[in-house]
């Protein structure tokens, strides 16, 4: 995540000596993840998937050629009421982790949750007081226009981006983004809602899982920035790679500390993000380290995909036919060096970072995985990226937080022109036309994709087939 770990350790220390003062008059509170043995019995059935899941998730499956398994049941009722029963209270869960995450004030709670027959295990994920204190209301409601002066081409500012991935040609096909609905899962999106450079943007839906009933647009611009490499849409200055898609904007980092409870999050984000019928997932948000005592660190071993509860959640996400794509991380000048979790997951394309000069980014993290895979699959343009900041100025940024959304939206406009097309087929297509699939390394995986030779190339498939 880079700056945003930074902003975060800043933040904690102020965070630990407000718990400490305020410990004179207040308990701590915990939050434990209960893994479930199994998920009881409700009555639901396979056959009967308008039962518990949307309609717009059953057309996705559908289309896509994905089954209706057990795994889209939900917990039973019965399970969650005898787990509230132990006083605490529900936080989040997650239907295909078969986990319940509850908030307590005792921090013994997990030895009395584990009495539950159907309880397999208890983990603590967060520790702290006032886990639930919002930001400020907003005073300001004024709208931001644009200050930079509109260039003659008509991406303006972030032409060079989209270039690099041969994605106007895409866009001159007619693909930019219509029709598909996409999720961005990030840390915020403030003023999301007051930038003229938004003014076309389609919103189907917001939702804060750190927050549960604030909005997304008051604080923190990292998702502001993520979602103008997509949907920025004013000519001369700034378009992005799918300007005409929709979008689902959903908070599940909490930028003031680092703890596991953030996989949660980001897993019911996910699971949300199915159950309205998304077809495409974004993320520039990972993790390997926590603000916690280190037995709850991941290791480089765990670079598996089947380890980190964020990678088998993603993992997971993919089975139910969405498209994810995910940032490599930005270490590759730190001790860890290596990609953050959940982009070691096999089921998703993970995007490192490449300057103009298609040389790596310093700071892109590496792989191999721990079971020797490719990692990171692709590249894009992710040093000095053309974002919008949430002042509505130009601003040329590092990170693959910005490389992943820039391939991504043109992603989108290749699940627009095939929507018929199977998560799996489309990382293959996009490593399979990128410049380095002859011989992919550590670095730079199969490198960059050209998305309009991936787009003749499958259009030459449809007809064959």
């Amino acid at each position: 995540m880079g700056y945003l770990k930074f902003l975060k350790r800043v933040t904690l220390l102020g965070c630990l000596f407000l718990s400490f003062s305020h410990t004179l008059w207040s308990d701590k509170s915990y939050c434990f993840r209960v893994y479930l043995s199994d998920k009881g019995e409700a009555g639901f059935r396979v056959e009967e998937p308008e039962a518990f899941l949307s309609a717009d998730a059953v057309a996705r499956r559908t289309i896509r050629g994905i089954p209706v398994t057990e795994t889209d049941f939900p917990i039973a009722p019965a399970y969650k009421d005898s787990l509230l029963s132990s006083g605490g209270t529900a936080v989040t869960e997650s239907k295909w982790l078969q986990t319940i995450v509850l908030e307590l004030r005792d921090s013994l709670a997990s030895e009395r949750l584990k009495r539950f027959a159907f309880v397999d295990s208890v983990k603590c994920v967060w520790a702290g007081v006032d886990r639930l204190v919002r930001p400020e209301e907003r005073p300001d409601t004024s709208r931001f226009l644009t200050p930079d002066v509109p260039l003659e081409n008509l991406y303006g500012y972030a032409e060079s981006q989209i270039k690099m991935l041969n994605g106007i040609k895409l866009h001159q096909a007619g693909y930019r983004g219509k029709g598909v609905r996409v999720a961005v899962i990030d840390a915020g999106f403030m003023n999301v809602d007051r930038l003229a450079v938004f003014d076309s943007l389609n919103v189907i839906g917001t939702r804060n899982f750190v927050f549960p009933g604030a909005d997304v647009y008051r604080e923190d611009d990292h998702g502001t920035k993520v979602l103008s490499c997509m949907a920025a849409n004013l000519p001369g200055v700034m378009i992005g790679t799918a300007p005409e898609a929709s979008y689902l904007l959903l908070k599940s980092e909490d930028s003031r500390a680092e703890f596991p409870i953030e996989e949660d999050y980001w897993a019911a984000a996910a699971e949300y993000a199915d159950s309205v019928g998304v077809d495409v997932i974004t993320s520039s948000l990972g993790y390997f380290e926590f603000d916690t005592d280190d037995s709850l660190y991941y290791t480089q071993n765990d670079l598996d995909g089947r380890t980190a509860f964020i990678s088998r959640a993603a993992s997971a996400a993919a089975k139910c036919g969405l498209m994810l794509f995910c940032s490599a991380g930005n270490e590759g000048g730190s001790k860890w060096g290596k990609i953050t979790f959940p982009s070691d997951s096999p089921d998703l394309l993970t995007v490192g970072s490449v300057t103009e000069e298609r040389a790596k980014s310093e700071f892109s993290s590496v792989g191999f995985t721990a079971d020797y895979r490719i990692k990171p699959d692709v590249v894009a343009l992710g040093t000095m990226a053309c974002v919008v900041d949430p002042t509505g100025n130009i601003r040329y940024s590092n990170g693959t937080s910005f490389s992943t959304p820039i391939l991504a939206g043109l992603g989108v406009c290749l699940v627009q022109a095939f929507p018929w097309i199977r998560n799996r087929d489309l990382i293959t297509l996009l490593q399979e036309t990128a410049h380095l699939h002859r011989q992919p390394d550590a670095e730079l995986g199969y490198g960059i994709p050209d998305v309009y030779k991936a787009y003749k190339k499958e259009c030459k498939d449809a007809v064959r087939n």
